[in-house]
């Protein structure tokens, strides 16, 4: 085992080990740089250097306030550490800080089909600018596919020309969470709204030939930017008149991915169909992992609890009716 091994050579090959298996990085590159500047000021170089005391004024050296902020900086230092073990760059890990424990959990938004028709309809009616043509029913169908089709803002706005197939019905969902890709088949519907934003492009004189060129942009060359989706998702907002329960959040583009996750659940109780043995397909269609990731998603509301319990009672009329009196 080498105990020459510099933190900025553990980092940069941490950094390309990660990227290598299609991880991009850019946050958790960020937090590491905060790293490698403290251990600098330090006069700390090498792996074998960093002590658990000096790990722990590290952490304690950064104003993370809320738990969840402080828990990914910590992770993200974990991660490496036990990466250079595993690498036999040093013997163990010196980090012993624990995770902070988070007291309360956001409570998303949930999108009604009112609301989110209300939202649809203001995006579309946004007015187009000097550097920004088409601008309203560009946001329109970036939002209609956050909310149709449960996309990340991200994965809306990094939509290509070529990953539109509208022989199969489908969206190929490239540069997702991790780096994963995915097929997303959809509606007539929302392939309508996807047709149109192609010929929108067309119209324009954009290169709509090339596969390669953005399917939402407003110079014709870079991808419409999730920033800026989410500005305007925040400048709709005030319009709506949307009634925000107490303990709830205010809305964000995010908890349109949730309300669809929470309308296909209730959809599935609906139809008479089993949402447990369907979970799996949720995710997938999600981009997730394992229904587990899925799970966050799914906000218990007053109308799942409803389906649920009239589920339960139809389970259990037989033996109710059975019973002694």
């Amino acid at each position: 085992m080498s105990t020459a091994v510099s933190i900025v050579d553990a980092v940069t090959r941490f950094l390309a080990h990660k990227r290598a298996i299609g991880r991009k990085y850019h946050s958790e590159e960020s937090e590491l740089r905060l790293l490698l500047g403290f251990a600098r000021e330090r006069g700390v170089d090498r792996l074998d250097e960093l002590t658990a005391a000096l790990l722990e004024e590290f952490l304690a050296s950064r104003a993370r306030t809320r738990p969840r902020s402080f828990n990914h900086l910590l992770g993200v230092v974990r991660c490496m550490l036990d990466w250079a073990v595993t690498h036999e760059l040093i013997a163990v890990s010196p980090l012993r800080a624990r995770r902070r424990r988070a007291t309360s959990t956001r409570v998303p938004f949930l999108f009604t089909v009112t609301g989110a028709r209300a939202l649809l309809a203001a995006a579309a009616g946004l007015p187009d600018n000097p550097r920004a043509l088409h601008r309203g029913a560009t946001y329109h169908t970036i939002f209609a596919l956050c909310y149709g089709l449960g996309l990340r803002a991200g994965e809306a706005c990094g939509l290509r020309i070529g990953h539109v197939d509208p022989d199969r019905q489908l969206l190929v969902v490239t540069g997702g969470k991790f780096g994963k890709s995915r097929l997303v088949p959809h509606r007539p519907r929302i392939g309508q709204v996807v047709a149109e934003q192609v010929e929108r492009r067309r119209r324009a004189g954009n290169a709509v030939a090339d596969p390669c060129a953005p399917l939402f942009s407003f110079d014709g060359r870079t991808c419409v930017h999730p920033g800026s989706a989410s500005q305007t998702f925040h400048h709709l907002m005030p319009t709506l008149g949307l009634s925000v329960p107490d303990g709830v959040s205010p809305p964000r583009p995010h908890d349109l991915r949730h309300s669809f996750a929470v309308s296909r659940l209730l959809r599935w109780y609906r139809q008479g169909l089993d949402p447990a043995s369907r979970l799996f397909h949720l995710s997938t269609f999600m981009g997730h992992v394992s229904p587990t990731s899925t799970s966050v998603y799914l906000t218990i509301t007053t109308e799942l609890l409803g389906e649920a319990n009239t589920r339960f009672e139809a389970f259990a009329a037989p033996a109710w009716s059975e019973a002694p009196r």
